[in-house]
C-alpha cells in the first residue's frame, strides 16, 4: 500500500496535480514523511522543481519547507534542477525555504549557480547572486568559477551578469583555475570573440596574466590552430595592451609562470561561510600597460631629443672664418661644426641645449629603470617614472617653442609669441586637469584603504582596529603626497619657464633693433668715407 501511494504522489509531482497532492495528503497525513525517509532516486519535490510546477512546488515547501534540502542519488537538490531548467519562480521560492543550498555542490562538484551558468539561466544567475553572493566564491573540483564555466560554454548573457557582480569583488574576475587559466585564456582558446571583446573593453580583466604554463592570451592564441578569427582576436589583443610572455618578460625583468591561487573548495555545507580575501596577482596588466606606454614613450622623446641637440636650429657653420682676406682678425669669428645659434644668440642657444637636455636624459632615466631589472614593480615606482615623464615632455614642449622662436623672422615673432602664450596655457591647464585628477584618485585610494581595513579587521578589538585605521595609511598618504608636490612644482616650472620665454624674446627684439641701428650707422660711416 505504501509503494502504491508514494508512486501515486510521484505521478502527482510529474503533473503538477495540487489537488491529488492534497487527496493524497488527507488518506495519509504522513506520506510526504515517508517520501522524505524512502530510498526513490528522486523526491516529488524534485520532479516537480525539474518540471517546472510553480504550485505543486509552493504546496510542498508550505506543508514540508526541510524538503528543500534533500538531495537525490546524484547529490542534487531541487534547487540544481530549477536552476538547470530555467524555473525562475520555482528558484525564488527554493531559496526562500532554504537559502543555504545555494552553497551546495552536486556529485559533479557544481552549485546551482555554475549549473545556471552553463545553461545560461540569466535571470536564475541574477537571482542566485542576490540572495547567496557567496557563492560566487565556490569553485568546481577543476578550479573554476561560475564565470569559467559560463565562458566554456560561450553563455554570453550569463558572463555579463556575473562580470557586473563580481567586478566589485576584485580579483574575481581574473580567479585562475586548476591549470592558472583566466576566463580570457579560456575565451581566446575556443576564439570566442564577442566574450573576448566583452571582456577587454570591461576594464577589470588582466590582458596579460600568465597561466601555469608560463602563457599569455595572446600566446594562447599563437599556439592554437589558426583560422580567420586569429587576426581580429590578435588586434583586439594587441589594442588592449596583450603581449607574449616574452615580451612581458622583457619588461617586467621577470619570467616566472605564475601559479593559479590556492582555492578552498567548499564541499556540500549547510553553513555560510565568511569570504575569504583573494591573494593579488603579482603581475598586474595595470603595471603591463604603462611599462610598455613609457617605454615607448621614453624611447620616442630620447630619439628626438638626441637629434635635435645634433642638429640645433639654424644648423652648424660649414666653414671656418676667422681671419679676412687681408688676414686681420674678423668681427665675427666662427668654426667649422660649431652651432650657428650658439654665435648669433648665445642666450637662446643655452636654453634651448638646457631644456632639451632635461628631456633626453629624463626619457634615457626612465628607458635605464625600466630595463635595469631592478624589482621597480610596485605602483609608487610606476608613479615617480610618470612624473619623470611629465617632466621630460614638458621640456620637450619648451625645446619646441624655442627652436620655433629662433626659425621664425622678425615678422613673424608677435604672432608666434600670441601661439606660445596659447600653446603653454592650454598646456597649464592640462598639468592642472592631471594634477586635480591624481588628488581626487589620492582621497578616493584613502578612503578605499580605510574601509578594506574596517573589513579586514571587523573581528578584532575595537582599539586594534581604530588604531591601524590611523597608523596604515600614513606612508601611502606620504607617497602620495609626493606624488602631487612633484606635479605642481612640475607646474610652477612652467610658469617660470613661461616668464624667461617671454624675456628672451623681449631681449633679442631689442638685439635686433641694436644690431639694425649699428648697421646703419656703418654704412652712413661708409657713405662719408
Amino acid at each position: 500500500m505504501t509503494e502504491k501511494m508514494e508512486s501515486r504522489l510521484s505521478e502527482a509531482a510529474m503533473k503538477g496535480s495540487v489537488e491529488s497532492l492534497i487527496n493524497l495528503l488527507q488518506q495519509d497525513p504522513l506520506i510526504i514523511d515517508k517520501a522524505i525517509a524512502s530510498c526513490i532516486s528522486q523526491s516529488p519535490l524534485h520532479l516537480s522543481s525539474l518540471l517546472g510546477h510553480l504550485d505543486f512546488t509552493t504546496e510542498l515547501l508550505t506543508r514540508k519547507p526541510e524538503f528543500a534540502a534533500e538531495l537525490d542519488s546524484e547529490g542534487s537538490s531541487p534547487l540544481h534542477l530549477a536552476a538547470a531548467k530555467g524555473h525562475l519562480e520555482i528558484v525564488k521560492r527554493l531559496l526562500q525555504a532554504a537559502p543555504e543550498m545555494g552553497m551546495v555542490r552536486n556529485s559533479d562538484g557544481r552549485t546551482p549557480l555554475h549549473v545556471a551558468a552553463m545553461k545560461g539561466r540569466v535571470e536564475v544567475v541574477a537571482e542566485l547572486v542576490r540572495v547567496v553572493p557567496e557563492s560566487t566564491r565556490i569553485v568546481t573540483d577543476l578550479g573554476e568559477t561560475g564565470l569559467h564555466l559560463s565562458v566554456r560554454h560561450n553563455r554570453v548573457e550569463a558572463l555579463r551578469v556575473l562580470v557586473e557582480v563580481m567586478r566589485r569583488d576584485g580579483e574575481l574576475v581574473n580567479w585562475r583555475d586548476c591549470d592558472g587559466n583566466t576566463i580570457l585564456h579560456i575565451a581566446v582558446a575556443k576564439k570566442q570573440i564577442e566574450i573576448i571583446n566583452f571582456l577587454l573593453t570591461n576594464g577589470s580583466v588582466e590582458v596579460n596574466a600568465l597561466n601555469r604554463n608560463g602563457s599569455t592570451s595572446l600566446d594562447i592564441l599563437k599556439q592554437s590552430p589558426r583560422d580567420l578569427r586569429d587576426s581580429e582576436i590578435e588586434d583586439s589583443l594587441r589594442h588592449a595592451g596583450g603581449l607574449s610572455a616574452k615580451d612581458l618578460h622583457l619588461i617586467t625583468g621577470e619570467w616566472v609562470p605564475t601559479k593559479g591561487p590556492q582555492i578552498a573548495k567548499r564541499l556540500s555545507s549547510h553553513q555560510k561561510s565568511s569570504k575569504k580575501p583573494i591573494p593579488k596577482h603579482k603581475h598586474t596588466d595595470w603595471l603591463g600597460r604603462k611599462r610598455s606606454a613609457l617605454m615607448v614613450v621614453a624611447s620616442l622623446i630620447a630619439t628626438v631629443a638626441f637629434q635635435a641637440g645634433l642638429t640645433p636650429p639654424g644648423g652648424v657653420w660649414q666653414d671656418d672664418y676667422q681671419l679676412d682676406s687681408n688676414g686681420n682678425p674678423v668681427d665675427d669669428p666662427h668654426t667649422v661644426g660649431t652651432a650657428v645659434l650658439a654665435y648669433k644668440d648665445p642666450i637662446q642657444y643655452g636654453a634651448f641645449m638646457i631644456f632639451n637636455t632635461i628631456a633626453f636624459l629624463a626619457s634615457l632615466s626612465i628607458i635605464l629603470l625600466l630595463v635595469s631589472g631592478l624589482p621597480l614593480k610596485r605602483r609608487r615606482w610606476m608613479w615617480i617614472q610618470m612624473v619623470i615623464m611629465w617632466i621630460s615632455i614638458t621640456a620637450q614642449v619648451l625645446t619646441y617653442f624655442l627652436a620655433l622662436r629662433n626659425m621664425s623672422p622678425s615678422s613673424a615673432q608677435s604672432m608666434l609669441r600670441e601661439v606660445t602664450e596659447i600653446s603653454v596655457l592650454t598646456w597649464l591647464c592640462l598639468m592642472l586637469v592631471v594634477f586635480i585628477g591624481n588628488v581626487v584618485r589620492m582621497n578616493l585610494w584613502i578612503l578605499r584603504k580605510n574601509e578594506n581595513l574596517i573589513e579586514a579587521d571587523s573581528s578584532r578589538a575595537s582599539q586594534t582596529v581604530q588604531g591601524a585605521l590611523y597608523a596604515f595609511p600614513i606612508t601611502e598618504i606620504f607617497l602620495e603626497l609626493g606624488r602631487t608636490v612633484c606635479a605642481a612644482m612640475v607646474t610652477q616650472l612652467s610658469v617660470h619657464i613661461v616668464a624667461s620665454i617671454e624675456l628672451i624674446t623681449e631681449k633679442n627684439v631689442e638685439n635686433t633693433a641694436e644690431s639694425k641701428q649699428n648697421r646703419n650707422q656703418r654704412q652712413g660711416i661708409g657713405k662719408n668715407g
